[in-house]
C-alpha cells in the first residue's frame, strides 16, 4: 500500500495537444474554453499552438495573455459582463464579443467584432443551459442586424451530432433575416468525451455541422460561414487523471445493501460534475484484482451532497481498504477549475503536469 497523499490532478500535455490538432483540422478557428481547466501549462501549449481562446472573465484574459495568446485570438463569450469589462478588454486588444440582449449589446465598443447568441435547444446534453443564455430566434435577428455573426451552444457533454445540425440551421436562419450573408458561426463547445459510454468521434459532429452549412447555403440562408469551435472537454478531459486515496469502506446494516466508499476528494475539491450524477468518470483501482462488488461512493466532507455516485452502478474491488489509490480517468475538464477554496478546511486541487 502506497503512502498516504493529499489528493492530485495529473494533466499530460501531449494529450491535449493530440486532441487539439484533431479539431484544428476539422473546423476554421478553434477557440479554448478557458474555464475547462485553466492551467497555465496548458495555456501556454494551446497558445504556442496557435489556438484561440473563449474568455468569460478579466482573469481568464489577463491568464491568456500570461501565456502568450494574440488578443486578436480571443474571444469575450460570456455574455454577462459587469461594468466596464467589455471596454477593459477592448482595450487590451480583444476585438470579438458574444451577446444575447439589447442590454449588454449597447455596452460593447465601437469597433467591436459582435456575434449574437442564439437560444437553440440543448435537449440530450449532461448539462444543459435551462434558457440562461441565448436569444429566442425573432429577438436574436434583431439585435444581429449589422453584426459579424451567430452563436450557439447545445449543451455541455452533449452526444448527439444531429444537436449541431439543428442548431446550426437555426443560427443561418436568423443570419439570414438579419442580412448577415457571410456570418462567423460560433458552435459553441459541448463536444462529449467517453466516460464510461461511448460517444461518436469528433469527425461524426464536424461533418454534421458542415453538412448543416452547406444545406443553409443550399436553400439561401446564407451565402457561407466561417465556422468556430468552442472546445473545452474535448480538449483536456482524457489528459487527466485524478489521483484520490479511500478515506474508510463501511457497511452500513439496515440503510444500504452497498459497501460505502469515503474517498478524500469529492464535490468540493474538484468533483462537483457528479452532481446529479451528470458525469460518471471511470474509476480504477491500481493494485487491485480480483472480484468487484457494488459501492457508494461519496466525499470526505461532512456536508450531506457530498455524495459522487448512488444511483448509478459502480463495482470495486471486495477487497478494497482505506488508504488505497483511486484513480478517476478522464478527469481533466471541470476538476482543478472547479475546487473550492477550502470548503471544511479542504484546500484546492493541486495540478501535476507531465509531458
Amino acid at each position: 500500500m502506497d503512502a498516504w497523499t493529499p489528493p492530485f490532478l495529473r494533466l499530460e500535455l501531449a494529450r491535449v495537444e493530440e486532441r487539439y490538432t484533431q479539431v484544428a483540422a476539422l473546423f476554421d478557428e478553434v477557440l479554448y474554453a478557458v474555464k475547462a481547466c485553466p492551467e497555465p501549462a496548458v495555456l501556454r501549449r494551446l497558445a504556442a499552438l496557435g489556438c484561440g481562446f473563449d474568455v468569460a472573465s478579466a482573469a481568464e484574459l489577463a491568464a491568456c495573455l500570461a501565456a502568450g495568446a494574440d488578443p486578436a485570438r480571443l474571444s469575450h463569450g460570456n455574455p454577462v459582463r459587469g461594468p466596464g469589462d467589455a471596454a477593459a478588454a477592448f482595450a487590451l486588444g480583444v476585438r470579438r464579443f458574444v451577446t444575447d440582449s439589447a442590454e449588454d449589446l449597447a455596452t460593447l465598443p465601437p469597433g467591436s467584432e459582435v456575434l449574437v447568441r442564439v437560444l437553440v435547444a440543448d435537449t440530450g446534453s449532461a448539462t444543459p443551459f435551462l434558457g440562461k443564455f441565448g436569444a429566442a430566434p425573432a429577438e436574436a435577428a434583431r439585435l444581429a442586424r449589422g453584426t459579424s455573426g451567430v452563436a450557439i451552444h447545445v449543451g455541455s457533454q452533449q452526444p448527439r451530432p444531429a444537436a449541431f445540425a439543428d442548431g446550426v440551421r437555426a443560427a443561418l436562419r436568423v443570419a439570414g433575416s438579419a442580412g448577415v450573408a457571410t456570418p462567423v458561426l460560433d458552435v459553441g463547445g459541448g463536444l462529449p468525451v467517453p466516460y464510461r459510454e461511448p460517444v461518436p468521434p469528433v469527425e461524426a459532429f464536424a461533418e454534421a455541422v458542415h453538412s448543416a452549412v452547406a444545406a443553409a447555403v443550399a436553400v439561401g440562408d446564407v451565402d457561407g460561414a466561417r465556422v468556430v469551435v468552442e472546445p473545452g472537454r474535448l480538449l483536456v478531459a482524457e489528459a487527466g487523471t485524478l489521483h484520490t486515496s479511500v478515506l474508510r469502506v463501511s457497511r452500513r446494516p439496515g440503510i444500504d445493501h452497498r459497501r460505502w466508499v469515503y474517498l478524500d476528494c469529492g464535490r468540493y475539491q474538484g468533483l462537483a460534475e457528479t452532481e446529479g450524477e451528470a458525469i460518471d468518470y471511470p474509476v480504477h483501482v491500481p493494485g487491485r484484482g480480483g472480484r468487484r462488488g457494488p459501492v457508494v461512493l461519496a466525499g470526505p466532507t461532512c456536508d450531506g451532497d457530498d455524495v459522487l455516485y448512488r444511483r448509478r452502478p459502480y463495482a470495486l474491488p471486495l477487497d478494497l481498504a482505506a488508504g488505497d489509490r483511486v484513480e478517476l480517468r478522464h478527469a481533466g475538464a471541470y476538476t482543478a477549475s472547479y475546487a473550492s477554496v477550502g470548503f471544511n478546511g479542504f484546500g484546492p486541487l493541486p495540478v501535476h503536469v507531465v509531458e
